[in-house]
């Protein structure tokens, strides 16, 4: 269960929407989340890597290491 705070103009859109289409809100807001996580789901965890501040090694160093060098 997941209780979520909407802007009343986002609300009435989606009330809207929901009586228009009798789909519920719960529906849209359902797929809404599917979608955007589908979208963003790696962006999201390759920015929660880049934000732990940990070392990095560049990529022409891991060549370098690899003899991959240009």
């Amino acid at each position: 269960m997941l209780a979520v705070r909407l802007d009343s103009s986002v609300e009435d859109k989606l009330t809207r929407l929901a009586k228009e289409t009798g789909r519920s809100k719960s529906y849209y807001v359902k797929e809404a989340i599917n979608n955007y996580l589908e979208e963003r789901e790696e962006y999201l965890l390759a920015l929660a890597v880049l934000e732990k501040e940990e070392p990095r090694t560049s990529i022409d160093d891991v060549r370098k290491e690899l003899g991959l060098e240009r």
